[in-house]
């Protein structure tokens, strides 16, 4: 067998198989917003240089109806005959540029939808493939919440900047720009008077986008975030919060979460409400009407230009505004989507669970703990310097205070993380150097936070062992006690979680170790399996599991400890580490930490019994 230097040495030099990959292509935790953005926009180049190709003909053709209806009044305003051929020519050039505007309009909005789609199913690939990576361990420090917000509402948020912000900016740029080249064309005096709307639109525009108003909006999407993290949470935990008459505690963090955002979003709107006000007042087209018609009316009467030429005005000199009213709001879009992007990029960045280059097999199922410790980002350790030997064939339980680090030590065996240092072994295989599918061929766990698939429930316990028979999957369900509550539920077997079923929390965690014994897998953890039931239920559970488990190596956590009297080996710990290991009867004549906890649960137990007589 390997030495414990000799696996630390290779756990240091051990190559990680999981190299670039499509989603390096999102950058790194270096790289800015706009850069994801870019490098994540990259394959679909071509199709938004034909979107904004075909938007610039678009918006050019657009201006041709109000360039048409400026001309043909020219025509009919002329001194003498009419002159039929230009009038008309100016109506079918109107309708020819009104059409062929629909048209390319159409055409540059279709592929920048088509573009948006393509982009926004890569990147829930691309998050599915990594959060299918990423260490197990990761999720329990992150709620669906958070996550859903990411993969769900932040890919959403790039909606605007792929499919409306390419056609909004060309047309925020082109427009002004025709125009203007038309109208100084006509007067170039009246045309500086219509510039006046546009310069102060820009210079309110520029300080609502500010980077104070920037930092603003990333906190207003914190807040909204939270929110959202809290409403999903607390629909997840309706039954069990209902069950046990905490709706009022559920609602709190809701309520706190939506009172800060509208404290946080009354001050937001304050703060800009005034620059905004203004901004839309000299953009609005009263405003820019009166001005171009007064200045139009003060050359008019000096004969400083003829009455035709401001005929033109009215209709452009709004075209030049509209825009940029328009792009104040496509900022604020565009900002989202940037913070949308840091967020997709920090989810993208989350480093996977690597998989060894050269793998082991494992011969046996004794599990080593050697000098294990382990600390989370924040660096506190949870585990230190534990070793620990789960023997073929036994069970070991480990009991101890609430955070002594029984939970964290469980999720190694199924490697929901790595140690931070020191080595678990299995069948004197480092779990580094086992590749994950063939881990979960001899490990199986249960833990007290259970997941199920809007699915049938015969998948449900057939997860893992897809091509499991109908016999197998009623066998385990039997044998964890859900067999009759499947039995009387409206299409039995096939009966769909969320849909024609619910279960509560002890129904719950019953399919979830019928789930783990169909593996049957040699090592199992039970992490807190049984919370949910009662003492008799649990018994009943543990009756039936005796004969089934037998010979496989087993850690459980219990939270009752009458539970792990029968247990081969009981682990006490505190503070990340084992203060006492022995039988039940080897700890109760030390007198120490587990004699203690014993005296009182049983004293605990005494004031129950005389309280419910």
């Amino acid at each position: 067998m390997a030495t414990a230097e000799g696996l630390h040495s290779r756990a240091e030099g051990r190559e990680v198989a999981d190299g670039g990959g499509p989603e390096s292509d999102a950058g790194g935790p270096a790289a800015t917003s706009r850069q994801v953005l870019l490098r994540l926009l990259r394959p679909y180049r071509t199709s938004l240089v034909a979107v904004f190709a075909l938007q610039i003909v678009s918006s050019l053709a657009g201006l041709a109806p109000l360039i048409a209806v400026v001309e043909l009044g020219r025509v009919l305003l002329a001194p003498g005959p009419v002159d039929h051929g230009a009038a008309w020519l100016a109506v079918w050039l109107g309708v020819g540029g009104l059409l062929l505007r629909v048209v390319l309009a159409a055409a540059s909005g279709g592929i920048a939808h088509l573009v948006d789609g393509r982009l926004q199913l890569s990147l829930r690939r691309l998050l599915a493939q990594r959060l299918g990576k990423v260490p197990l361990g990761w999720y329990s420090h992150r709620s669906s919440g958070e996550i859903n917000g990411v993969v769900q509402g932040d890919v959403d948020q790039l909606h605007h900047l792929i499919a409306h912000a390419p056609v909004e900016a060309t047309s925020a740029v082109v427009v002004p720009l025709a125009s203007l080249g038309y109208l100084a064309w006509v007067d170039w005096r009246l045309t500086l008077v219509a510039l006046v709307p546009v310069l102060l639109g820009l210079a309110l525009q520029r300080l609502l986008q500010s980077e104070d108003r920037q930092r603003e909006g990333r906190r207003m999407g914190e807040a909204m975030g939270r929110i959202g993290a809290a409403s999903v949470e607390f629909v997840e935990g309706i039954s069990v919060v209902k069950t046990f008459g905490g709706g009022g505690q559920a609602h709190q963090r809701y309520r706190k979460a939506a009172d800060a955002f509208a404290d946080f979003f009354l001050t937001y709107v304050a703060g800009a409400a005034g620059l905004a006000s203004l901004a839309a007042l000299v953009l609005s087209p009263p405003f820019v009407l009166l001005l171009v018609l007064g200045g139009g009316t003060a050359l008019i009467a000096a004969d400083a230009m003829p009455p035709a030429d401001l005929l033109p005005f009215p209709l452009l000199a709004v075209a030049l505004t509209a825009p940029i009213a328009a792009l104040g709001h496509g900022l604020d879009n565009v900002h989202a989507a940037e913070r949308s992007a840091e967020r997709i990029r920090d989810m993208l960045s989350v480093p996977p669970l690597s998989e060894p280059v050269t793998p082991a097999e494992p011969h046996g199922d004794r599990v080593e703990f050697r000098g294990v410790g382990f600390a989370y980002d924040s660096g506190r350790p949870v585990l230190r310097g534990i070793d620990l030997v789960l023997e073929p064939g036994t069970v070991t339980a480990l009991v101890g205070p609430s955070g002594a680090g029984k939970s964290t030590l469980a999720q190694l065996v199924p490697r929901f993380s790595d140690p931070t240092s020191g080595s678990v072994l299995l069948g004197g295989a480092d779990l580094r150097d086992i590749p994950s599918e063939r881990l979960y061929r001899h490990v199986s766990f249960v833990l007290q936070d259970v997941r199920l698939l809007r699915a049938g429930i015969a998948e449900n316990i057939a997860l893992a062992v897809p091509e499991a028979d109908r016999a197998a999957v009623e066998r385990v369900a039997r044998v964890a006690g859900i067999h009759e509550r499947v039995q009387a539920m409206p299409r039995g077997y096939d009966s769909v979680i969320g849909e024609d079923v619910g279960l509560s929390g002890g129904e719950a965690q019953r399919l979830s170790i019928a789930r783990a014994l169909l593996v049957d897998a040699p090592v199992l953890v039970l992490d807190e399996a049984m919370s949910f039931a009662d003492a008799k239920t649990e018994a009943e559970i543990r009756a039936a599991l005796a004969n089934l488990v037998r010979g496989r190596t087993q850690l459980v956590i219990a939270h009752r400890l009458e539970t792990v009297a029968q247990a081969d080996r009981i682990v006490v710990m505190e503070e990340g580490r084992i203060v006492e290991s022995g039988t039940y009867h080897e700890l109760l004549a030390l007198d120490g930490k587990f004699a203690a906890m014993w005296r009182a649960r049983r004293a605990h137990g005494g004031q129950k019994r005389e309280i419910h007589r």
